[in-house]
């Protein structure tokens, strides 16, 4: 864990000197210099007077490198095509084993024949008209209407109307990372 660069950073971004922090947490000198250098590991409870002190959540202290915040800019976004038919999938973002997609549907086009795959679907009918589709449940949504289903038993969608259809996925699978 690399939680001094992590204090230090905070510190000189805040513009706080070191002197401050000591004034402010009680704290010597050559302590604040060895946690910042990673050269001695601070109790939670002098972390909590750190946190505090920086104004800053102690989890986030605690946070290794891979779990802090993902940003991906809109241009910077990955995009697939289904070969059966004109979907356009946009990959929004994804974390551990949940990813969120929006997924354009022209006119008449569909997911393809039902699909059964791992994990648990939630969906938002963002514009147009479709048909959803699961097992012997089918249902015609419009914008602002929502479903979800157990992604393991066949699914499938479709816009059945004039104009594009656009819906935003969140899709959640254990093991996907």
């Amino acid at each position: 864990m690399d939680i001094g660069s992590k204090i230090r950073t905070i510190r000189n971004r805040k513009k706080i000197t070191i002197a401050q922090m000591c004034d402010g947490t009680g704290l010597s000198k050559g302590f604040i210099s060895n946690v910042e250098n990673n050269n001695t590991s601070p109790s939670i409870s002098t972390l909590q007077t750190i946190a505090h002190f920086l104004k800053v959540p102690l989890p986030y202290l605690l946070l290794e490198k891979d779990e802090h915040m993902t940003v991906i800019r809109k241009n910077e976004r990955e995009f697939t095509t289904s070969k059966d038919s004109d979907l356009m999938v946009e990959h929004l973002g994804s974390r551990g084993g949940l990813s969120i997609r929006l997924v354009e549907f022209p006119p008449g086009t569909s997911t393809g024949e039902k699909k059964a795959h791992e994990g648990e679907e939630c969906h938002l009918v963002l514009k147009g008209k479709i048909l959803a589709e699961q097992g012997e449940d089918s249902f015609i949504l419009e914008e602002g209407d929502t479903f979800s289903w157990c992604a393991s038993v066949p699914h499938f969608v479709k816009n059945i109307g004039d104009e594009d259809a656009a819906v935003l996925i969140a899709v959640y699978s254990e093991g996907t990372e």
